[in-house]
């Protein structure tokens, strides 16, 4: 089955720990047992670092086939690292938690509207795809309200039919909401995946699991 539920030191918040890809996946040195199920769940190369000296990986750099973006406060070590994946973009900008702020998949990304429109260039020339700005349920924080493959993307419940339209018009995908984690709206924080399989929380729904499941279209 192409789905798993753990925990990540501890939390369920899988979104802010894994960051994965067609290409590769990103896990903190200390998820032990989880980078082995998020290699073979996923199917693809594991790397384990830190990113701005923490743990929270998922959160701070924002990833697809093409290419990686983070924050000007990645170490030289833990670019080299990165660099196993893919190309990485350092970006300056003040919303610096880029995982939490783009939302991309192989067709477009999704970007903060604070970003200013060399950020924005940057980011799309570093993910190798276009990028537009937008906000889901109303957040800037695009990539933490939301979870995107390049199968599907699954909103915060409140997104506005608009925004969804944006996303789809954006990404390129089918459009779906639903919460995780036992009702927690900012699915993008909840979970990890790519278009073989996602890994959630461990108080993931049946439910949300079914929903989270269509949306990104990983029984397909």
């Amino acid at each position: 089955m192409p789905v798993g539920r753990t925990l990540v030191v501890g939390s369920p918040y899988i979104g802010v720990y894994v960051r994965a890809s067609e290409r590769g996946a990103v896990v903190p040195p200390s998820a032990g047992a989880v980078a082995r199920e998020v290699e073979r769940l996923f199917a693809v190369p594991v790397v384990r670092t830190t990113v701005a000296d923490t743990e929270i990986v998922g959160a701070l750099i924002a990833m697809n086939s093409h290419g990686i973006i983070a924050g000007e406060d990645l170490g030289e070590p833990e670019e080299a690292e990165l660099e196993r994946l893919a190309p990485v973009t350092r970006l300056r900008s003040r919303h610096n938690a880029m995982g939490n702020n783009l939302l991309a998949n192989d067709h477009g990304v999704l970007v903060h509207p604070e970003f200013s429109d060399d950020a924005l260039a940057r980011v799309s020339a570093g993910l190798g795809v276009p990028a537009r700005r937008g906000t889901i349920a109303g957040l800037g924080t695009v990539g933490m309200a939301a979870v995107a493959t390049n199968r599907g993307v699954v909103l915060h419940p409140k997104a506005t039919e608009h925004e969804a339209q944006v996303v789809h018009e954006a990404l390129g995908v089918p459009v779906h909401r639903s919460t995780a984690n036992f009702g927690v709206p900012i699915v993008g924080a909840c979970v990890a995946a790519n278009s073989r399989a996602m890994l959630i929380g461990r108080p993931t729904t049946p439910v949300e699991l079914a929903h989270l499941a269509e949306g990104l279209a990983v029984f397909d």
